[in-house]
C-alpha cells in the first residue's frame, strides 16, 4: 500500500471517529444549553430568586427523565421509530449502520464491545473486545478485537482460545479512557487480574 493511500486510510478513519466522539458530545451540550436558557427566567419567577447556573440542573433533571421515559415500554416504540427515521435519511444512514453493526449484533445483543478481555501476546497483555461468542464450528475459540492507541478504531481481528482471555468486568468506557489516554489512566481492574487478584 503506497504512503499516499495509507495517508487516506488514517484521515478517513480518524474522521469518522472523531464523528462518532463529537455527535453526543454537541449534541449532550446544545440541548443542555437549550434548556438553561429557556428555564432561567421561569424558575426564577417562581422561586422569587435568580439562582446562577439553575437552568443547567433542571436540564440534567430533565435528561434524566428522559433516560426514564427510553428505558419504558414506550420509549422502546420511540427509538424504533426513530431507528427506521435515521435509515432513511441519505447521509445518517450509512453513519447510523455502521455505529450500529459495531455496537449491536444482528440478534441485538451486545456487539464487540460487549466485554473487555486481556489477551496475552508472548510475555505481554493485549486489551481486547469481545461479544464472548463462540465461532461457529470451533466452540473454544472467540473473536477478539484488539484496538490501537490512540485511535481505538485502526485496529485489527484476532481468533483466541476463550480459556486464554480474561475478563475485566469493567465497562468498554472505562478501556477507552485507557485506550484514547495512552496509557496514563489505567482502570483498577487491569492491575488487579495482572496481580492475580481477579477471578
Amino acid at each position: 500500500m503506497s504512503a499516499t493511500k495509507r495517508l487516506q486510510r488514517h484521515l478517513r478513519r480518524t474522521f469518522l471517529t472523531g464523528i462518532f466522539a463529537a455527535i453526543p458530545l454537541a449534541v449532550t451540550v446544545a440541548v443542555i444549553a437549550y434548556v438553561e436558557k429557556a428555564s432561567r427566567e421561569p424558575v426564577a419567577a417562581l422561586l422569587g430568586i435568580n439562582i446562577p447556573f439553575i437552568g443547567i440542573g433542571v436540564a440534567l433533571v430533565l435528561i434524566y427523565l428522559i433516560g426514564l421515559i427510553v428505558s419504558s415500554i414506550v420509549g422502546k416504540l420511540l427509538l424504533a421509530w426513530l431507528d427506521r427515521l435515521l435509515l432513511r435519511v441519505p447521509v445518517l444512514r450509512e453513519l447510523y449502520k455502521a455505529w450500529k453493526e459495531i455496537s449491536l449484533t444482528p440478534g441485538g445483543r451486545e456487539g464487540i464491545y460487549g466485554r473487555v478481555v486481556l489477551v496475552p501476546d508472548g510475555d505481554q497483555m493485549i486489551l481486547g473486545f469481545t461479544s464472548g461468542d463462540a465461532i461457529d464450528g470451533d466452540a473454544e475459540r472467540i473473536c477478539v478485537y484488539i484496538p490501537d492507541t490512540p485511535n481505538p478504531m485502526a485496529g485489527h481481528l484476532a481468533l483466541i482460545e476463550r480459556s486464554l482471555c480474561i475478563d475485566l468486568g469493567i465497562p468498554a468506557e472505562e478501556a477507552f479512557k485507557m485506550i484514547l489516554s495512552g496509557g496514563n489512566y489505567v482502570p483498577p481492574a487491569i492491575g488487579k487480574a495482572l496481580g492475580g487478584e481477579l477471578s
